[in-house]
């Protein structure tokens, strides 16, 4: 039997060059997945900031002095993120964000209250 190399090469080129989507549809699975959350649009921008906002609280955190900033970060963060969540009709989102909030309240009041 004859082996060919150059031919060999060619169909290992051809194959590495077809576009994504022409893969996914001759796999012909359920377990592939296309991205489904929305781009550009209002909801994007939300969850792109309170992803931004939420990053810097966790940083302030892990630094001593800036607690009541922290946690109204925190706060402007998780309420982002459940507006996003209200927005998508995604319970879990809704769910975890609002005891998230919930919460960044109860420690904002006792700073400022000083319930104790």
């Amino acid at each position: 039997m004859y082996y060919d190399k150059k031919y060999s090469n060619n169909i290992m080129i051809e194959e590495y060059t077809k576009k994504l989507d022409d893969k996914i549809k001759e796999l012909n699975s359920t377990r592939v997945f296309k991205k489904i959350t929305p781009k550009y649009d209002l909801s994007w921008y939300i969850k792109w900031s309170s992803s931004i906002i939420l990053l810097l609280a966790m940083a302030l955190t892990s630094v001593s002095g800036f607690e009541p900033l922290n946690l109204i970060l925190h706060l402007i963060g998780v309420t982002g993120w459940l507006i996003v969540g209200m927005l998508w009709h995604d319970r879990a989102l809704i769910l975890l964000n609002s005891i998230a909030a919930l919460i960044f309240v109860t420690g904002i009041l006792i700073i400022y209250y000083d319930y104790s």
